[in-house]
């Protein structure tokens, strides 16, 4: 396994160090002529979420319960195949590694009051109904003798 220099920047100031990243690279399936025989452009990205110490205590343990289901023994794997180059797709997988950890790091959403709905829009909503009503009711075949 191999490094890739810089951090990957979650949200805010906080970002994984490129000491906890580890890479891998093999080979990518699919097209790509003599080249892609010879060339390792698939990329592995691997960071240990249960062991890391450069997220918040809160962050990291809403992270390992939201992405409980992706982790293999605390580990979160990110790959990355759909480009020809291996540095386009270490790009990706950085990106998509930065985009999950800050999508599972964020705050739950603020609850919804439950609000009344105020009493004008209510009649409106009811005049309307009737009117409508009426109209329908008009179009009946009854008075065409």
């Amino acid at each position: 396994m191999e490094r890739m220099s810089g951090p990957v920047v979650i949200r805010g100031s906080v970002s994984v160090p490129e000491a906890e990243l580890m890479w891998r690279f093999s080979r990518s399936s699919g097209p790509g002529g003599q080249h892609v025989n010879t060339s390792d452009s698939q990329v592995e990205l691997r960071f240990d979420l249960a062991g890391t110490e450069s997220l918040p205590p809160l962050w990291k343990q809403r992270a390992l319960e939201r992405l409980a289901g992706r982790l293999v023994g605390g580990v979160l794997v990110v790959r990355a195949s759909e480009h020809r180059s291996q540095w386009r797709n270490r790009e990706t997988a950085a990106v998509r590694l930065g985009a999950l950890l800050a999508e599972a790091t964020a705050p739950p959403p603020k609850q919804r009051r439950p609000t009344r709905i105020p009493r004008g829009v209510n009649e409106r909503r009811l005049r309307e109904k009737k009117r409508r009503a009426e109209t329908k009711r008009g179009r009946g075949a009854r008075g065409w003798e």
